[in-house]
């Protein structure tokens, strides 16, 4: 579990305005009613995001970030993993994740990631990034590798062993934030991640942030405050570095 109920992403220093925020239900290519948060900009700047949330899905620190990204300009839903086995829903701290995780499937995540940038594009027809966490920065990395078209995946302390098996297929570039002191997955295994990227020639730009603990993305680590800041700046310039001019 990455973060608690409380738990909030790092606020930005002078934010935007928020045109309109809120949960919202969206139905899957394969008929699957599921859970969103979407905020839209009043100032949008042509992006869309997507973003991949811990493995509690649309927990309120996923809702709290998707208004992050809004104030800064990008048109942004953050998604939920459980409308097939749990219904829509928002998840907090008594949400029974365990036994329904293990059934959240990649082509699932996939179809639902579909059906979150369409309802994006409703709103602005820009180009389309993936932003995970923990189970979800694994799904995200692993989007490179689909159909969906995505211009570029970010990561914050993902998980390699989701993407191992489609390495050779990545195609959109990735950025991966790492957390040096992560429990949830070792260095070794970043590093072989890494080597497996290189090897197959991918595009990617990665991170470590020395001692830093699993989850330190959050306004609660006041000692990880310059981490949060260096991790925003290189997300927003990954965006920009694989965007082209967009006419808003």
């Amino acid at each position: 579990m990455c973060h608690s109920t409380d738990s909030r992403p790092p606020a930005l220093d002078n934010p935007g305005e928020v045109a309109e925020e809120g949960l919202l239900e969206l139905t899957s290519a394969d008929g699957t009613a599921f859970s969103a948060f979407r905020s839209i900009p009043a100032e949008p700047n042509g992006v869309n995001i997507v973003i991949l949330p811990d493995i509690r899905g649309t927990h309120p620190y996923y809702q709290a970030l998707a208004n992050r990204f809004a104030q800064a300009g990008y048109t942004t839903a953050a998604i939920d993993y459980y409308g097939r086995t749990a219904g829509p829903g928002v998840r907090d701290d008594k949400f029974e994740w365990q036994p329904l995780l293990p059934q959240v499937k990649p082509e699932e995540v996939a179809a639902d990631v579909r059906a979150a940038a369409t309802y994006l594009e409703q709103h602005n027809t820009g180009p389309v990034f993936t932003v995970g966490f923990c189970f979800g920065g694994g799904q995200s990395w692993r989007l490179s590798a689909g159909a969906l078209g995505v211009t570029g995946v970010i990561g914050f302390y993902g998980l390699p062993r989701l993407v191992n098996d489609v390495v050779d297929d990545i195609s959109a570039p990735l950025l991966l934030l790492l957390a040096g002191e992560d429990v949830a997955t070792s260095q070794e295994e970043f590093q072989e991640f890494a080597g497996k990227l290189d090897a197959a020639g991918k595009d990617y730009d990665l991170h470590v942030y020395e001692g830093a603990p699993h989850s330190f993305f959050d306004a609660s680590y006041a000692e990880w405050q310059e981490a949060c800041d260096d991790a925003w700046e290189r997300v927003v310039g990954f965006i920009q570095k694989h965007t082209a001019p967009v006419a808003v």
